[in-house]
């Protein structure tokens, strides 16, 4: 391998040889290993993400969203809390992929704990507006919408960015949300879903 194609990147800025490992993540345990490596610093490729590195306000969860990505989430969105003021709120979230037995556990969240979880069915194309940022007074992101690729566009769109395995294997899999309904509360969430995913057999 010659040093022009380690250096080369895309035109996001995320770095090619980095891309090849995921043309051979077939699985969603695949996934969350090379999506927490990517959270500690030691890839420049993410699929689905359009930027070599996540932003600076993930740095902070950064360390727990790699735990839970190795143990049977695969991430696709999370943000931390913020307190509210004059311009800017949000909940602490986090979102993904994962099996049957790890979305039925992390729905529970929902009956023994005060968080939030929402469980989308493979090819469920569910759609709810629960708000998580606040800019101002206007809602600037909700929960609630399943992010599975369904249509033959939005596997395309993975396989693409990862390969046509894993694009179906997300297909088949379950899409949650998980919240914490407390605005700008920090340190709750992450560690409950982690907990609750060690919980789950090895299925994914």
């Amino acid at each position: 391998m010659n040093n022009h194609f380690t250096d080369e990147r895309d035109s996001y800025g995320r770095l090619l040889v980095d891309r090849e490992v995921w043309r051979q993540a077939t699985t969603l345990a695949a996934a969350g290993e090379l999506t927490a490596r990517w959270l500690e610093g030691k890839s420049e490729y993410q699929a689905g993400t359009l930027a070599p590195d996540f932003d600076d306000e993930t740095r902070p969860i950064a360390g727990q969203l790699a735990k839970i990505n190795r143990s049977g989430l695969f991430t696709k969105e999370s943000q931390p809390g913020l307190a509210a003021d004059a311009s800017h709120a949000q909940r602490e979230y986090v979102t993904g992929f994962c099996s049957t037995e790890s979305a039925r556990r992390l729905l529970q969240l929902s009956t023994q704990t005060e968080f939030v979880a929402i469980a989308h069915a493979p090819g469920e194309m569910s759609r709810a507006s629960i708000p998580v940022t606040l800019d101002g007074e206007d809602v600037a992101t909700v929960l609630g919408t399943s992010e599975s690729p369904i249509e033959a566009e939005q596997i395309r769109d993975w396989a693409e960015e990862s390969n046509e395995t894993l694009a179906l294997v997300l297909a088949d899999s379950w899409y949650v949300e998980l919240l914490d309904p407390v605005w700008g509360r920090n340190q709750r969430l992450l560690p409950a879903v982690l907990e609750t995913l060690r919980s789950a057999p090895e299925d994914f």
